[in-house]
């Protein structure tokens, strides 16, 4: 559902104004007046289901001839007239359910109907209809067995209980005789006490029954005007408990603040103004006073989460549980028929026992060849590399076998092939050899397997296939975070729009919403059809997919508000994770005043060199902070770059991404920059790809997913019902003061980094914007708003064209004199 937040008028005009928005409300009034056609429908019902009833009661004898009669007959003429004043129709339903079937008891259905189109032609409730229905109909049957009874041995009339009652009661009556109204009897009991959760309650004391009566208080009277320790406003936990008494209006009884029971009505029975008998007033008068006994160490928490748990048990089972989906409930997930179905026949592996005994015989004789003896070698054959495992005879150090990689590369002739010094869990090591025909992976098979169907992750994704055919299926919200680098044109993007397919494949737009940075402005745009169901941006936004450089920071400080608002709720609600929360409010147990439901958030940037370029440490800050602390409350982050040298993937943010993914890359340096070990260099291109998830390294063919299916999966779902705009997130806290005149400028509102600024001016005696931003790794304008500070605080001098600004402090003592009068 997304987010309230008050944005400007013009927003919602906007977005009103484009076609989807306009098709949406065409398909909402048609809707409405679908609902209106069908409340019309179940008024016309019950209306008729009166008239026909009431009319049958004084009439039903006389309408007996014609209604045994058929249609046709009546139609062409018949002597009898039909009195029933809904006709030949209703006589005939008013027959039916009278006296074939329920009886008198049918009379149950008339509400029903009419309740039921008040719903749905207006929305409203006076009562609730999905437990009416299951009251109707039990009633409905249950009151023709009970009256059917009455009927079958009382010999009443046999409309009583309709044919049903009379035909089931004949029925019990031969098994058990006069038995059946007591088997009747205790089906109707059991069906209250698991309907209506009827359960015993203790009757509670009348206060001078309680024990230790004989001991009871004595307590002097006060009169108004003098100082008391008992208010009146003792009972204002419950008002419902009240003493109005005339005669003891002028006296408050001294005693401490006590704890009332949560049995109100039964209280209230007990301390009513009909028991307390009145006594004259006189100076010397005593008054008894008895509290029933509570225990005095119980805390009052305990009290109000009772309280509030039995009322969420009320809300649901008068309401059900909270339905975060409620708002699109026609919304359909895409279908496997929009992905290709590629020909199964021509996509088998193309590696032959030729070329597995071939590798073979080459891995043996290399190895020999250096000394190394095998005992044991297998091959298993994956859709991009054949992996070759090895036991190498006693007192064979491994790492002589893995300085051999260029050797075997050189002997088998085949690009690709990475040596594994120990497979998990094994006694082996691997060798990992591209095969010569790939055999491609399409997102159809990966999508459509049931291991991705089936998975019950909060966010599983499935990238592709394992290098033994098995579909790897994953958890983005236990990864928590995935990095992803790779060299241009070895399948990242793929596996960005791979990533995001499986997750639109599985989740609701409900519980789901993306935050897409494109810097290259074509990569991402395909999903723009999804802006109204699975986008989020902030108010003021255009366009759902940031592709402005500008606006990507004040993007993610936006979402390091709505991490920090989130925690917020999180202590409220006394939750640690979003899961409990969402639990919590899905079971009604959270006002919805000051909680809502809360979507997974995944924020998805398609290169970050560029913006670390830009932007630098206003990206990088950022970036770190929501990968520290936004897994809890949902928020999960996809960074990928084309460079991942150090300056880009710097350690705050590669601290802090324990799951990174890398196709292809040009040189071991960046292989370990991303991994923390070699081995992407060696990768063969076209979706392969390594995923590190802690220690462990898994090789991976990416599966294909072709730009025309992305775009029939954004048209199928962008044509369907969404929601008003896109998720709404908040507006961030702006740290800008460049609105401001320089004379003017509030110096108590400085930048994060203008201490930093100042030492930096000071120690190379140039007051130069670009010095400030190549230093700092600042965007240009934080950077002329640092140096219009540091001028408004006399440490730089005034503009002087193409020239640097003169620098008036001279020394680091004075400008730390200046920085502490600050």
């Amino acid at each position: 559902m997304a987010k309230k937040i008050t944005s400007p008028s013009n927003t919602l005009q906007l977005n009103f104004e484009k076609d989807s928005n306009k098709e949406s409300v065409k398909r909402s009034e048609l809707s409405g007046r679908i609902r209106l056609i069908i409340a019309s429908f179940l008024f016309l019902t019950g209306f008729l289901l009166a008239v026909a009833f009431a009319s049958s009661f004084f009439m039903g004898v006389a309408d007996q001839s014609e209604v045994e009669r058929s249609t046709l007959d009546v139609i062409e003429g018949s002597d009898i007239p039909v009195k029933n004043l809904a006709g030949l129709l209703g006589a005939k339903i008013a027959h039916f359910f009278l006296f074939r079937t329920f009886g008198w008891s049918s009379i149950l259905l008339i509400p029903l109907f009419l309740l039921s189109g008040l719903k749905v032609g207006f929305r409203k409730e006076i009562y609730s209809v999905d437990r009416l229905s299951w009251q109707v109909l039990f009633y409905v049957i249950w009151g023709s067995l009970v009256a059917g009874f009455l009927s079958y041995q009382l010999d009443l009339p046999h409309s009583l209980g309709g044919g049903v009652g009379f035909f089931l009661n004949e029925k019990l009556h031969q098994l058990i005789g006069y038995m059946s109204i007591f088997v009747i009897l205790f089906a109707g009991l059991v069906f209250m006490i698991l309907f209506y959760q009827l359960n015993p309650k203790p009757k509670a004391q009348s206060l001078a029954d309680e024990p230790g009566a004989d001991d009871s208080t004595q307590m002097p009277l006060v009169p108004n005007g003098e100082d008391a320790l008992f208010e009146e406003d003792l009972f204002d936990e419950d008002p419902s408990i009240h003493v109005d008494n005339d005669d003891l209006e002028k006296f408050r009884p001294i005693v401490p603040p006590l704890k009332v029971n949560s049995d109100v009505e039964e209280l209230d029975e007990e301390l009513s103004t009909e028991d307390v008998p009145e006594v004259p007033v006189e100076e010397d008068l005593t008054f008894t006073y008895k509290v029933a006994e509570v225990d005095p160490n119980a805390p009052v928490e305990e009290v109000e989460e009772l309280t509030t748990e039995t009322k969420a048990n009320d809300l649901v089972a008068q309401f059900g549980l909270y339905d975060p989906t409620a708002d699109l409930p026609k919304y359909q997930y895409p279908t496997l028929d929009l992905l290709k179905e590629y020909d199964v026949k021509n996509q088998t592996t193309q590696v032959t026992m030729d070329e597995l005994k071939e590798n073979k015989e080459k891995i043996v004789e290399t190895l020999q060849y250096y000394g190394i003896g095998i005992s044991k070698i297998e091959a298993t054959i994956g859709p991009t590399v054949t992996l070759y495992e090895i036991v190498p005879k006693a007192g064979v150090r491994v790492s002589k076998i893995t300085s051999l990689e260029d050797d075997l590369s050189l002997s088998l002739a085949a690009m690709g092939v990475r040596i594994i010094g120990q497979m998990p869990g094994k006694n082996t090591i691997g060798i990992e050899v591209a095969n010569k025909n790939r055999e491609m992976v399409p997102v159809r098979a990966v999508i459509g397997s049931e291991k991705f169907q089936k998975s019950n992750f909060d966010l599983p994704v499935t990238l592709g296939k394992t290098i033994s055919n098995e579909i790897f299926v994953a958890d983005l919200a236990k990864m928590p975070h995935l990095l992803m680098a790779g060299a241009t044109g070895q399948g990242k993007s793929v596996g960005l729009n791979m990533l995001l397919t499986s997750l639109i494949y599985k989740k609701h737009p409900a519980t789901l919403k993306f935050v897409l940075v494109d810097p290259k402005k074509v990569e991402l745009s395909l999903f723009n059809k999804l802006e109204r169901h699975f986008l989020a941006c902030l108010p003021d936004s255009e366009e759902a997919i940031i592709t402005d450089t500008k606006k990507v920071v004040s993007t993610l400080n936006s979402l390091c508000k709505e991490m920090d608002l989130r925690y917020d709720k999180l202590k409220d609600a006394g939750c640690r994770n979003i899961k409990e929360y969402n639990q919590k409010f899905i079971n009604r147990r959270l006002n919805p005043n000051d909680h809502d439901f809360m979507p997974y958030i995944v924020l998805v940037i398609d290169e970050l060199a560029d913006l670390m370029l830009t932007a630098g440490k206003e990206v990088e800050h950022p970036i770190a902070r929501l990968a520290q602390l936004a897994r809890a409350i949902g928020i999960h982050l996809v960074v990928a770059t084309q460079r991942p040298s150090v300056n880009v993937i710097t350690g705050t943010i590669k601290a802090n991404f324990p799951a990174r993914l890398s196709f292809k890359v040009m040189s071991k340096i960046d292989s370990r920059t991303i991994l923390d070990a070699g081995g992407a260099d060696q990768l063969v291109g076209q979706g392969d790809m390594l995923l590190s998830m802690g220690s462990e390294v898994i090789r991976l063919q990416c599966a294909f997913v072709d730009t025309p299916e992305v775009e029939e999966i954004c048209e199928f779902i962008g044509n369907q019902q969404g929601y008003a705009s896109a998720y709404l997130l908040p507006e961030p806290d702006s740290e800008e003061t460049g609105g401001q005149e320089r004379g003017d400028m509030d110096l108590s509102n400085r930048d994060s980094f203008f201490d930093e600024a100042a030492r930096l001016v000071v120690m190379h005696q140039q007051g130069s914007t670009s010095l400030i931003q190549r230093k700092l790794k600042l965007g240009y304008n934080r950077a002329g708003r640092l140096i219009d500070q540091l001028e408004a605080a006399g440490i730089v001098g005034s503009f002087g064209g193409s020239k640097a600004r003169d620098v008036l402090v001279k020394s680091e003592t004075e400008l730390e004199e200046i920085l502490r009068n600050l």
